[in-house]
């Protein structure tokens, strides 16, 4: 297997404090991940609003692992704030920050931000132009006064600034990350098919800008690993049953979205996505079903890290 960088996002959303989020994090350092990962949503039981401040905290109790955000939503937020805050966790990290920012697809989260949905890529486009251009030590203002520019403190550790993926699904979310030269995080919701398609439209849009597309391809996945077969079938019928907000073809079932398997059926599919969409970043993402054991889910993590660092042929 080629190198392949390992993330993932924590396998316990249930308890959202620093407390078990930074044992989540320092497991998965002690693993062997190169990254942990969290997203942005609002308004539900679990919300996740403020993903900076929750990786802040994990920042604190880990050494060396990266700190994602699989899609902070530009959209929602001040340009000016938004680079000042990025910024400082980059620092407070000792630049281990990979920033994927978004838009947001939600109507009723838009709506409620009073973002005109239709207005979303335009907002998006001017929100990180500000940013970069703030990170860069231009002076910016919001109503492009002059007079009113100021400059942003402190500057990121990392430049000219984090490491910037870009989240996206649907032509026009692709079209604008290749358009920008920037990799694109896919959905975990979403075939091989629909990602080879997907991802050839992100290289021609960049292409078509004249920009070079990038060389770093990252992709989501729903992951579970384990040597019980009967726990295996549970896990993918039980997946089967909760497809709501996968966007499959006719004829595409869950092992055409998921990562489930023993440890050699893990790695060939590893190898495949590599070998097909030349995967260079995986971020394993959560099962969204509950009642798996814990110890079943810690051991998930385990045996996927040892995949990829070689341990398992």
């Amino acid at each position: 297997m080629n190198k392949l960088h390992l993330g993932l996002t924590p396998w316990n959303f249930s308890d959202l404090s620093a407390v078990s989020l930074c044992e989540q994090a320092q497991f998965a350092e002690r693993c062997g991940y190169e990254s942990i990962w969290l997203p942005e949503n609002h308004f539900g039981a679990n919300a996740l609003p403020d993903p900076l401040t929750l990786l802040a905290s994990m920042a604190g109790a880990t050494q060396s692992i990266c700190l994602g955000t699989t899609s902070y939503l530009l959209t929602l937020r001040n340009p000016l704030q938004a680079a000042e805050q990025v910024a400082v966790l980059d620092q407070l990290s000792g630049g281990r920050l990979i920033l994927g920012v978004g838009r947001g697809y939600a109507p009723e989260m838009l709506r409620a931000f009073h973002v005109p949905a239709k207005e979303k890529r335009r907002i998006f486009a001017w929100t990180l132009g500000l940013m970069k251009d703030a990170w860069s030590g231009k002076p910016i203002s919001l109503d492009g006064n002059r007079e009113h520019a100021v400059e942003v403190h402190p500057r990121p550790l990392q430049q000219p600034h984090p490491p910037l993926w870009v989240a996206a699904f649907g032509p026009k979310a692709l079209a604008q990350a290749g358009t920008l030269g920037l990799p694109y995080l896919c959905s975990p919701m979403e075939s091989m098919a629909t990602l080879e398609n997907n991802y050839e439209q992100h290289v021609q849009a960049a292409e078509a800008a004249g920009i070079a597309a990038p060389d770093v391809i990252p992709l989501m996945r729903t992951v579970f690993v384990s040597e019980d077969a009967a726990l295996l079938k549970e896990v993918k019928t039980l997946l089967a049953e909760k497809s709501e907000n996968v966007r499959l073809l006719d004829g595409e079932g869950v092992d055409d979205w998921t990562l489930i398997g023993t440890p050699e059926q893990v790695r060939a599919k590893l190898q495949n996505y590599q070998e097909r969409l030349g995967m260079t970043h995986l971020v394993a993402t959560r099962l969204r079903i509950g009642g798996i054991d814990e110890a079943a889910l810690r051991r998930s993590v385990t045996l996927l890290a040892d995949i990829v660092a070689g341990k398992v042929t």
